[in-house]
């Protein structure tokens, strides 16, 4: 009875340091993984199962260290030399896309079964990618090819981005070259339009350009870079948010020019250099000048009184819309964005007719351009309620073209 007691007790011992001593925790890991080999399917069956044993939760670091690298990775990557290791881990795998699949896919199982270790596991990404110069170039290949996968199935957040952004890793070009293997097997598994939904949604869409070292952050060396490397549609992506960057400064100067009071010519002139500067369409200046205008006041909350207000302001702002109103184009899209604002604010809902009137008296808008607006160029927001208000008015325009045109011939 007693040496059974002994030989319980040295059980649950054994038990108890295999799973709170790091060293024996990295033993077991090490020691399963020899065992399994380059069989991932064995690989994740044997992590499934260790995982009701041994204490994941408090030892995640030294898991994903083992699984990523083959052993406890010491500051700056090299592996500890006094640790238990194994050759059969990432950066030991073969180099190619469908293997590091494969290995995701061991990851994915692991996280999915032990949901606790997703918060470990987006850490470990990110002090691997601080990590990068410690590595070959082999095995950064891998762990970018990882890494994309691992963004493209939902695995990590797009936020371990934010590690490329180091001084250390930029300015030797080794984020750079990172980025190339990583956005190439992450679009490869989605597509652009997945990768700019989810580099938007953590902030990270604004910030690729310090991937290069501030000398070379221009998007002409990021279109190059990119487009050279076979990325042309991150390139284009690129271009497009620093446009849409330059628009919203632009828009911000803008209103801040209106509410200091700046003269007209003053604010005119300004809005020209910077087209001239950004290659920004007289079409896209004036949504950018009709969004500042009407950006620039307190509207009042009632509906009957909202109405005489944006009367009132617009008149005063006719001016600066007209500047920029000078092609037919420019004019159908100032009548699109009038009527998606007042679909959107729903007290200028009534306003619509009278703002038209309005811009039209002051030649802003010409009658082809609400003719055509009326005809076949308004968007769905809105549409019978704004269409309807505008029959009267449109009505009228066409019967005044008729009488100009019956007059000319009587001339002739």
């Amino acid at each position: 009875m007693f040496s059974c007691m002994i030989k319980f007790q040295i059980i649950i011992s054994t038990d108890e340091k295999e799973r709170f001593d790091p060293t024996q925790f990295q033993e077991s890991i090490v020691q399963g993984l020899n065992q399994t080999g380059s069989d991932l399917e064995a690989v994740a069956k044997f992590l499934d199962a260790s995982g009701a044993k041994l204490d994941y939760r408090r030892y995640a670091e030294t898991l994903f260290d083992i699984l990523v690298a083959g052993g406890m990775l010491a500051p700056g990557g090299s592996i500890s030399d006094d640790m238990t290791r194994t050759e059969f881990c990432l950066f030991t795998a073969q180099e190619d896309l469908e293997t590091m699949q494969a290995y995701a896919q061991v990851f994915n199982k692991l996280i999915r079964r032990y949901k606790y270790l997703e918060k470990g596991f987006e850490e470990e990404i990110k002090k691997l990618l601080l990590f990068l110069k410690g590595f070959t170039e082999s095995e950064r290949n891998k762990l970018a090819m990882l890494t994309g996968i691992l963004l493209a199935n939902g695995n990590i957040s797009a936020a371990v981005i934010g590690s490329l952004f180091n001084e250390n890793v930029v300015k030797e070009g080794v984020s750079a070259a990172f980025a190339v293997k990583l956005f190439k097997s992450w679009i490869y598994e989605r597509d652009i339009n997945a990768v700019a939904i989810a580099l938007r949604k953590v902030g990270m869409d604004n910030r690729l350009m310090e991937l290069f070292p501030a000398n070379k952050r221009s998007c002409e060396h990021f279109s190059k870079y990119f487009t050279d490397a076979g990325l042309k549609e991150l390139s284009d992506f690129a271009r497009n948010q620093e446009a849409i960057g330059s628009r919203k400064e632009l828009q911000k100067e803008l209103q801040e020019m209106m509410g200091r009071g700046d003269n007209f010519k003053e604010i005119i002139g300004y809005v020209r250099e910077e087209m001239k500067k950004t290659n920004i369409s007289e079409q896209l200046m004036i949504g950018i000048v009709w969004s500042s205008v009407m950006s620039c006041v307190e509207w009042n909350k009632k509906e009957e009184l909202v109405c005489e207000q944006a009367i009132k302001h617009l008149k005063q702002y006719s001016p600066l819309l007209k500047a920029f109103t000078s092609q037919g184009a420019s004019e159908i899209l100032l009548l699109v964005k009038i009527q998606e604002y007042c679909y959107d604010n729903i007290h200028f809902m009534k306003a619509f007719q009278k703002i038209v009137v309005l811009l039209y008296k002051a030649d802003v808008l010409s009658e082809e351009a609400i003719l055509k607006w009326y005809a076949d160029a308004h968007v769905a927001k809105g549409k019978s309620v704004f269409l309807e208000q505008m029959k009267k008015f449109v009505e009228w325009l066409k019967n005044a073209e008729e009488e100009s045109e019956s007059e000319e011939e009587e001339e002739n």
